[in-house]
């Protein structure tokens, strides 16, 4: 497969356990942060708009798929609420080299641990019973970071020059909110228009990228005589740590440069899901992103195809 690299990679490779009549859960093995934490589903196909928003953010140590850890993860269910969960992920570079990609060994220099925990209120609203799903979650990784923008003298480390700054922990935040609004058919289940926000911020000593958001609406079921396709569209910025900025401002004033001053991207997205068959999907889509990279005075007009094949 190709993500971070294009080689084989162990990606699902865990056992799991139910106790107590299934209110408490445990999982071992390797795993990707992003399949039990922050979890989004991945139909958009920019990035911002796709999967586990935390390894968009900090992805130097928050691995989504395919890159996999080994991890073990407690979750227990709250009874009319929805669960509480904790896990604690290695921490390793050696994961997305290939050398280590398909090798189910433990690699060398190993810096600490992820450990994140979440919290999830999953309601049903009115007689419809309209489904949500509200997860509230931080992280902790107990390895020494470098930081952005200072030397170990506290100095800007684009004019002084010298090592990073090590920060002794590294943190973040964030929300993940999906609710159905209306269910014009209730015997299908996916129709209707739902409405989602997603939402990290991260570390400003250590995170390049130090927050993103992501809001959008997708409709199951736009006309009567397709009740399995959808539509959707989504709107969303990432924005580049404002210490990153001054340090290439500092650069550019020092005659360092010419180099480019981040500050946010912005993007877009528009696609229609033509469900041909129950094995196969058909989605075109198109994209705009305003300020690619955070750099001011560009944009892309982007159009993408994605396919899915069920076996």
């Amino acid at each position: 497969m190709y993500g971070r690299g294009q080689t084989w990679r162990i990606t699902q490779f865990w056992y799991e356990q139910a106790y107590f009549d299934k209110a408490l859960d445990w999982k071992i093995g390797r795993m990707t942060v992003g399949e039990d934490f922050a979890s989004f589903s991945c139909d958009f196909m920019n990035l911002t708009f796709c999967g586990s928003q935390p390894g968009n953010v900090v992805g130097s140590y928050w691995f989504n798929w395919p890159v996999s850890q080994w991890a073990t993860r407690v979750k227990a269910t709250v009874p009319d609420f929805g669960y509480v969960q904790i896990g604690a992920y290695e921490v390793n570079p050696g994961y997305l080299t290939r050398a280590y990609a398909f090798n189910p060994g433990d690699p060398p220099n190993a810096s600490g641990a992820l450990i994140p925990v979440e919290v999830g209120w999953l309601p049903s609203f009115g007689a419809a019973q309209r489904k949500g799903s509200y997860k509230f979650g931080v992280w902790y990784n107990t390895s020494n970071t470098p930081d952005v923008f200072e030397n170990t003298q506290g100095q800007a480390l684009v004019l002084a020059g010298g090592t990073p700054r090590g920060r002794d922990e590294a943190y973040g935040a964030y929300i993940n909110f999906l609710q159905k609004l209306n269910n014009p058919s209730p015997g299908e289940p996916d129709q209707g228009l739902s409405a989602f926000l997603n939402a990290t911020i991260a570390d400003r000593r250590t995170a390049t990228v130090d927050s993103q958001i992501a809001v959008g609406l997708i409709y199951g079921g736009p006309v009567n005589a397709r009740p399995k396709d959808d539509v959707a569209i989504a709107f969303g910025r990432t924005h580049v740590n404002s210490r990153v900025s001054e340090a290439e401002e500092l650069q550019n004033a020092a005659g360092l440069g010419p180099v480019p001053v981040q500050s946010s991207e912005y993007a877009a997205e528009l696609y229609y899901t033509v469900h041909v068959t129950d094995w196969f999907d058909f989605r075109p889509d198109l994209q705009y992103v305003l300020q690619p990279g955070g750099i001011a005075q560009t944009d892309d007009i982007i159009l993408g195809l994605k396919t899915t094949i069920r076996f």
